[in-house]
């Protein structure tokens, strides 16, 4: 059956050994977060995780959302769960204490949402969505859209979402529809439809605050002419409670491979009253500020699930006993050998539990990264810790959501059939799982994103961000006997990985189809160079506490990166192989020739 137990031992070694999170606390606005506080914070998140949340996840998959006559319902349980959890202060978390927030660092926040996520993702959409409307207006809105809206969304009686998709267009936002007219009190109107909006309608919260894409009347087509409305459901008073219902509805919910108890809305807007966030026709830039924080958040979706999918599989090879080792029996007093024994069983394991934990040190480094960033002294500091954000943020949400992805298979692989029936519960993770990939721009548009503006901004200042660090990393360690093994595997997969971006640059500037044709390869060759840096790091903190490790964590960590460089590194060499072939057999066959056999 599934189980969640959170992983604090090796979330407090990511965020206290390897990235020296405890130093966050000597930063402004950080003072209160000291290591105690840290700890009784993670410690709550897990019990909470555990008791209230895992135990809902099942149930809620079960039941799913119900729409009628306007109006949704969440699961069994859910609006209990999610009083108790605004009542622990968990929307709040990393919230800005002048709104009422914690004002926690960012790093924390974030394997708090870990651990939401590998118990009850559907949940987790609930404040996660809220959590990107917050950005979004902290950073565009005025002051008093601000007053208004951000100690709400912080004490969780409000919601927010994000309302981008249209039925004629996703990814291409240039294409919006949704008309916004001007008032004579200086609001909008708002008339159109968008869809897949998650968490859209739900009986969670008092009032549900929509962040709107629309055009103005006067506006130019395409991308420019895009701005961004608040557009709450209930219209506030003047004493800041939800007072008239807005013209914005519920027209169904989406029935969904997966994460079945978070609402997937049609959102009518039928003029609707909305106000602008912004300035006009910049609405793409306030909403990448959601955006860029929801990718984030979904590449740790992606880390949670891939985190409760390993811990599943792996207490089931422990227990289910199956044929004998190809060495003689393990356990000779039993009918056969556990699971686990067998080598293909343990490389599955292994796979899951060296990308898992190698993503969890990823997304600690960029996720320490927006701490110093946001409240770095100085703009050069600030400039350094954004350049690495931005150059990462598509491998978190590209690389975290698809190991989420493969590593759930792999745990149904490990159930075998008792894993593809829903008794056991690892299908489900597959399912809540396949949608990371997709949504908050699909992971082929991550790519684009890596290849058009992220290597090439400001002449390669963002991947100089990453480049740089990595060699003077190897260059560090190479004479080390100790870790030659490990640095001389990393070395391989840096230098493919700079041959590779060569190649893409070089050919992508006469032929842009070649650089599009490489570029999700190149994303999971940084993927795995990045991941593998982080494992390289935790090999060498470990060596340095073997003396001290009573557990044998330290040395599980040394062979665990072991089995990365050997195993999964040399996947790097297949990706150069595939972008050094270039892009023409992917471009050269004419379109009908896609369904020739098909004709005939």
């Amino acid at each position: 059956m599934a189980v969640y137990s959170a992983p604090l031992r090796d979330m407090k070694f990511v965020y206290r050994e390897l990235f020296n999170g405890d130093d966050l606390q000597n930063l402004p606005g950080y003072g209160d977060f000291s290591p105690d506080v840290v700890d009784a914070v993670l410690e709550e998140a897990a019990k909470i995780s555990q008791e209230v949340l895992f135990p809902l996840n099942r149930s809620g998959d079960e039941e799913g959302c119900t729409f009628e006559n306007g109006v949704v319902r969440t699961p069994k349980g859910f609006k209990e769960a999610y009083n108790q959890f605004i009542a622990g202060g968990w929307t709040g978390l990393a919230g800005d204490p002048d709104y009422g927030g914690q004002g926690a660092p960012k790093a924390l926040n974030m394997l708090v949402e870990e651990m939401i996520c590998s118990s009850n993702m559907s949940f987790g959409m609930y404040p996660g969505l809220t959590h990107g409307a917050y950005n979004a207006l902290e950073l565009y809105g005025t002051d008093e859209q601000k007053q208004l809206y951000l100690p709400k969304f912080i004490d969780g009686t409000w919601s927010g979402t994000m309302c981008l998709t249209e039925p004629h267009c996703g990814t291409d936002l240039g294409l919006c529809r949704t008309k916004a007219e001007l008032q004579a009190d200086g609001s909008y109107n708002l008339t159109g439809t968008k869809i897949f909006i998650s968490a859209g309608e739900h009986d969670l919260t008092q009032n549900i605050v929509h962040l709107v894409l629309a055009r103005m009347t006067d506006s130019p087509a395409g991308i420019r002419g895009i701005s961004l409305f608040i557009c709450p459901k209930f219209l506030p008073k003047d004493d800041g409670t939800p007072g008239a219902r807005n013209g914005a509805s519920c027209g169904s919910i989406e029935h969904k491979m997966g994460i079945k108890a978070s609402a997937t809305c049609v959102i009518n807007f039928d003029n609707a009253k909305g106000w602008l966030v912004g300035e006009k026709n910049k609405g793409m830039r306030a909403m990448f500020a959601m955006m860029n924080t929801a990718r984030l958040g979904v590449g740790v979706q992606g880390l949670g699930l891939s985190e409760a999918s390993y811990q599943g599989a792996l207490l089931y090879a422990r227990e289910r006993l199956q044929g004998r080792s190809l060495k003689g029996a393990v356990a000779p007093e039993k009918p056969a050998d556990p699971l686990i024994v067998h080598p293909d069983v343990r490389k599955n394991l292994l796979t899951m539990k060296a990308l898992t934990e190698g993503m969890r040190a990823l997304v600690m480094w960029v996720s320490t990264s927006q701490d110093k960033s946001e409240k770095a002294t100085t703009e050069e500091e600030r400039v350094r810790h954004d350049d690495l954000i931005q150059f990462l943020t598509p491998v978190v949400k590209a690389f975290g959501t698809d190991i989420g992805f493969d590593n759930a298979n792999l745990g149904v692989q490990i159930f075998g059939g008792h894993g593809y029936i829903r008794e056991h519960g690892m299908e489900q993770y597959v399912r809540d799982a396949r949608i990371t990939q997709i949504y908050e721009g699909t992971n082929g548009i991550q790519a684009l994103d890596l290849v058009g503006r992220k290597m090439t901004a400001h002449y390669g200042r963002y991947m100089r961000a990453f480049f740089h660090p990595v060699q003077q990393f190897i260059e560090d360690n190479a004479a080390d006997p100790q870790m030659e093994e490990i640095v001389t595997e990393l070395a391989k997969g840096f230098g493919r990985l700079q041959q590779a971006v060569g190649q893409i640059a070089q050919k992508g500037m006469s032929n842009p189809n070649e650089a599009g044709a490489g570029a999700s390869d190149l994303l999971k060759l940084l993927s795995y160079v990045s991941v593998g840096y982080m494992w390289a790091r935790m090999a060498k903190l470990a060596l340095g506490k073997l003396n001290d490790d009573p557990t044998g964590f330290y040395k599980g960590k040394i062979k665990t990166a072991k089995f990365y460089m050997h195993k999964l590194m040399p996947q790097t060499g297949a990706l150069l192989s595939s972008i050094m072939a270039g892009g023409a057999t992917i471009m050269d066959l004419e379109d009908e020739l896609f369904s020739a056999a098909v004709a005939a």
